[in-house]
């Protein structure tokens, strides 16, 4: 499995509009559930005369959880094509909101299916695509006469302090790439022995 997965930095903004219906379409990076219910609350509140708020979001470095809804539009034809542009673009940690205004004439299925998936799509042609590592933490105790030898791997290695106690026994956790994280463990392990 790769460590690198690819999200968007912040929030962006689409438009789409057919027949005097109006798509608005939001993208957000998210990286929890309850994240996402606060920003569906928000949407739902904001756009309270809306006739439909329906979104599709992927979330974690594998990219398994996902979940996608029409919000009372005929089955598959909007949470299912702003999924699509999500996974179109092999993104993950994204949120997009969806929010139609009702222009008085049905646009039909196929209809339906271009406006949600064009308006998600202008979206994420707003949104700045990056790539960022899957990270591990490694969480290492030793006695303070080896804190030079631990901070030169942490040194050598760069990984990020997440978190730092020095006492009688010290205590550092380290975040790294997850490919990394072994050899990270091993050059610690080793330590005690040199």
């Amino acid at each position: 499995m790769s460590d690198e997965f690819k999200t968007i930095d912040g929030n962006s903004e689409g438009f789409y509009s057919e027949k005097r219906s109006k798509f608005l379409a939001f993208a957000h990076h998210v990286e929890t559930l309850d994240e996402i219910k606060t920003l569906l609350a928000d949407y739902r509140k904001k756009y309270y005369d809306a006739r439909h708020v329906c979104y599709a979001y992927m979330l974690g470095a594998e990219r398994k959880d996902f979940r996608m809804n029409d919000d009372g539009e005929p089955s598959s034809t909007a949470g299912k094509p702003i999924l699509g542009q999500i996974n179109s673009r092999e993104l993950t940690d994204v949120l997009i909101v969806v929010v139609r205004y009702y222009g008085g004439v049905n646009l039909g299925t196929s209809g339906l299916i271009v406006a949600y998936r064009e308006a998600a799509a202008d979206a994420l042609e707003h949104a700045t695509i990056e790539v960022r590592q899957v990270e591990e933490v490694v969480t290492y105790d030793f006695p303070y006469v080896m804190m030079n030898d631990v901070m030169r791997v942490v040194k050598e290695m760069q990984p990020r302090i997440v978190e730092q106690n020095y006492d009688n026994t010290c205590q550092i956790k380290l975040s790294i790439r997850q490919s990394e994280a072994e050899q990270l463990r091993q050059r610690l392990k080793k330590l005690i022995f040199e």
